[in-house]
Order: C-alpha cells, then structure tokens, then sequence
C-alpha cells in the first residue's frame, strides 16, 4: 500500500491539477475530455485561489493522485476528485479526515445530482441533504449538504 501524502498544492502543479480534475470529473460520465474543458478548469483553479481557495493536493509517491478545494472561512468543501487511477483506495475517504481537521464542526457542499456516485457517498460519510439548486455557473443542478459534527451526550 502507497503512502498517500495531503499537503498544499504549489503554483507549478496547477496543470497537473487541473488534468487531475478534469479526469476524475470526465469519469463521473458527465462530461468528455476536451482542451477546452482542460484549458477552463486551469484558469478556475487560479482565480479560485484569489478568491479564497484552499488547495491541497494527495500526493502518492510524487504522483498526484487527487485534488481537494477548500474555502474555509465559508465551511465549504468545493471540490474533492480522486484521479481515476487512484479511484478504490480510501484516498476520497483520507481526504474527507484531512477535511474535518480543517472544519473540525461543520462543513458545506454541493455535488451534482447527476453525480450519484458521490453523493451517496458523501450520505454514507454523515452528509446530510438540505436542498437543490442550479449551479449558475454551469446549469447542473445541484444538491447541497452540510455535516455538523456530533456532540456527545452528557
């Protein structure tokens, strides 16, 4: 088993990142690989960075094998993709600890519905459904979640 490594993405790896991104995302059936598409997802992550993004890369062994976006002053976990290569090995699930350390009470996202795949998962990790709406900058419709971390009784 690999070492899976969760650390802040450098400039020089946006690329790469945004490859990443663009194959895990193509994977989900909802889209098809395109320059175009690579080219958008590359200027996104740049202006997201200035507008509050926090970006982390899993790194496994030199390769990066999954991208996370957080924005933490909003509690909102933005983007989680595992590269397709790397899909099945608990990374998603390392990904979301590494989440709940950087929003340790409460965290928000939204994932299109389309995408059942994620979220019945993101169901199973304690997401809870709160509603739907259109994503206007795609037109996906979106289902959002929030998890609130459990208080002990007593």
């Amino acid at each position: 088993m690999s070492h899976l490594v969760i650390r802040p993405a450098s400039a020089d790896e946006y690329d790469e990142i945004a490859r990443v991104w663009m194959e895990s995302w193509v994977s989900t059936g909802l889209a098809e690989a395109s320059n175009f598409l690579l080219a958008n997802l590359r200027a996104r992550i740049r202006r997201e960075i200035e507008d509050g993004w926090s970006l982390f890369v899993a790194d496994d062994g030199g390769t990066i094998a999954a991208m996370l976006a957080l924005h933490l002053p909003k509690l909102y976990l933005d983007q989680l993709f595992v590269a397709p290569s790397h899909q099945g090995q608990s990374f998603g699930r390392q990904l979301l600890a590494f989440t709940r350390t950087q929003m340790p009470d409460e965290m928000y996202l939204r994932c299109v519905r389309e995408n059942e795949k994620a979220w019945r998962w993101y169901e199973r990790e304690g997401f809870v459904f709160e509603k739907e709406e259109v994503a206007t900058a795609t037109g996906f419709m979106m289902k959002c979640y929030r998890w609130k971390r459990q208080r002990a009784a007593g």
